[in-house]
Order: C-alpha cells, then sequence, then structure tokens
C-alpha cells in the first residue's frame, strides 16, 4: 500500500501549511515509561562489563511517533545490553503529551525546536523554554555517550538517509549500517544546532559519533521497520548485543551538503514539487526562487536532500549535496 500523500503541486496549491498524511500507526502509550530511571524518559542498563556508552534518541520532536514506537518495544521486549551501557531516550515528553491524531504536524515543539538548542553557549547561558529545560537536563546523560543515534521521520516525500555532522567517524559508522543506504553529511541549520552538532560528537578529534536517522514519512509502519533495522545493527556494531549475521545490502552512498539554503522571505517557491534525494544533472538548474533571488544548482549531478516544500523565512528550505 503506497502511502496517502498528495504528490504533484496539489501539495502547494491545497492552502494548508503541509501535506495531509494518513495515520496509519496509533501513537503508543509511554505512560509505564514516563518515570525513567534515571530522570524522567530516560532507561539506561548498565552491562557492569566493558563497552561504549550507546543512547538512542526517540521523540526528538513530539509528533515524530515511530520512535517512540520504537523504544517502547524495546523496552517492553527488556533488551538488555550484554557489553557496556544502553540508554534509550523519549526526549520530548511535553510535546508528545499533546499529540492530537486530528492535527498531528502541531506537536513538533511546545517553544522552541529541542533540535537546535544544542549549542554550548545556549545552554549554558540564561534564555529559558520548554526545550531547553528538557535539553539541559538530557545533557548530563548525552555528556556521557560515546554513540548517538537520534531517530527522526519526514514531512515531505524523500529518500530515507542519515544525517551526520561531517565527523569522518560518524560518516562511517553511518555508512556501515546501510539502511537506509545513503548517508548525507551537513553543517546543520542556521536556526540552531542539533543533537548530533552538541559539543565533542561534531569534533573529529574527539572519537565520539552521532548519527541522525531520517527514517521515512511521519506515521506509517515502514518508518518504524527502518529505524528498527538501523538500531538494531548499530547495537551489534557496537558490540552490544550479540553479532547477527544480516543480509547484504547496497552499497551506500555518501554525500557531502555543499549548500544549505535558509529561505529569507515569505515568498519562497521551488520551481516543482521536488522529492528529497533527487539528483539534476546539469548545474544552474535552475530549482526555487527566494523573492527576486534564483536559486539554482551549484554544481552537476547535484542531490537535493530533504526539500520542505513549503519553507518558511528562516527555515532551511533544502540542501544541496554531491555525491
Amino acid at each position: 500500500m503506497k502511502p496517502l500523500i498528495p504528490t504533484g503541486l496539489d501539495v502547494l496549491l491545497r492552502g494548508a501549511g503541509a501535506p495531509r498524511q494518513a495515520l496509519r500507526i496509533p501513537a503508543p502509550d509511554i505512560s509505564r515509561w514516563r518515570a525513567g530511571n534515571v530522570i524522567p524518559g530516560v532507561w539506561s542498563f548498565d552491562s557492569g562489563l566493558p563497552g561504549q556508552h550507546v543512547c538512542i534518541v526517540g521523540l526528538t520532536h513530539g509528533n515524530e511517533i515511530a520512535g517512540a514506537i520504537l523504544l517502547d518495544r524495546f523496552l517492553r521486549e527488556k533488551l538488555r545490553p550484554i557489553h557496556g551501557r544502553l540508554t534509550l531516550i523519549l526526549a520530548n515528553l511535553d510535546a508528545f503529551s499533546r499529540f492530537d491524531p486530528d492535527d498531528p504536524t502541531a506537536s513538533r515543539f511546545l517553544e522552541e525546536d529541542l533540535n537546535r538548542v544544542w549549542d554550548i553557549a545556549l545552554l549554558d547561558g540564561p534564555r529559558r523554554s520548554c526545550e531547553l529545560r528538557r535539553a539541559r537536563a538530557l545533557r548530563p546523560v548525552l555528556d556521557t555517550a560515546d554513540v548517538i543515534l537520534d531517530l527522526h521521520s519526514m514531512l515531505w516525500p524523500s529518500d530515507p538517509l542519515f544525517l551526520v555532522s561531517g565527523s569522518p567517524a560518524s560518516v562511517e559508522l553511518a555508512a556501515e549500517l546501510g539502511v537506509p543506504p545513503l548517508v548525507v553529511a551537513d553543517e546543520g541549520h542556521a536556526t540552531g544546532r542539533r543533537i548530533i552538532d552538541y559539543g565533542p560528537f561534531s569534533d573529529p578529534a574527539s572519537g565520539r559519533r552521532a548519527i541522525l536517522l531520517e527514517a521515512g514519512w511521519h506515521w506509517e509502519p515502514e518508518t518504524v521497520v527502518r529505524m528498527e533495522q538501523a538500531s538494531r545493527r548499530l547495537l551489534a556494531r557496537t558490540g552490544l548485543v550479540p553479532a547477527t549475521p544480516f543480509a547484504s545490502l547496497t552499497p551506500p552512498r555518501v554525500a557531502h551538503v555543499t549548500r544549505t539554503v535558509t529561505a529569507r522571505s515569505a515568498d519562497f517557491t521551488f520551481t516543482q514539487p521536488w522529492r528529497g534525494g533527487v539528483v539534476i544533472p546539469q548545474r544552474g538548474t535552475l530549482i526555487a526562487t527566494d523573492g527576486d533571488e534564483d536559486i539554482r544548482t551549484p554544481h552537476d549531478d547535484c542531490m537535493l536532500v530533504m526539500p520542505s516544500l513549503l519553507a518558511q523565512a528562516g527555515q532551511t528550505a533544502v540542501r544541496m549535496a554531491r555525491i
């Protein structure tokens, strides 16, 4: 069954703020996990043996329920590491508490995006919000992590992919996981730093690795499947669970972002409803306009990464990458 997502110009002409999607997965009941065993929403299990500390994060955005479904599954099955430490984080509990299947995009965050506040100066500073309070509470947990996998899903049609902040070790880890077979290295958003950009995780010399998985469209079971495949591969790769033979995979593609386009005006318009992952052969191809500015591909064989077809001023509209 194909996801019930409109394609073509009907998306852009609908007049709504986002494409309508059928919710093919229900929001999980995570009430039993809210207390955590470290802080609310955070469950950590130590094997008692040497090994890496791996953190798997879901619900960084409160409407991206696929990650919560997977973490609920892991907790219910009592997944435990045989080496090192495993921590499962249900990140934005407050935003998730307001998830409404009749308006499923509204609970992405409460006051600001939890995935744009991971600048050390900001975390140490005086500014306050619901999301900053939560980030400050999670920070000591992430400070002890060796590896972070941040689980996300997407609103607009796009090939699933890993995002990394550019650290070669993180790029290598994402490529080794191989599900999905696309790794994109970029420098993040103008509006703030992501979890994977936090502190030592963006420092190639630290040896610590962080990857963000964009597993597919919101609210469909295939997205949960991809999250589980990547998570279990990660746990096996890092030695937290017994090694398991996996089926051979398509060799991954690795792309490096060459330009991040942030919308400057309310008049940002794509020339067509581009799908994320499309590769445009010719340099200089017009893909969008932003007021009186033309947005063109900067080089041949340019991949469009997660275009946001109704980008607002100040938001990342699209990233362009070279494979």
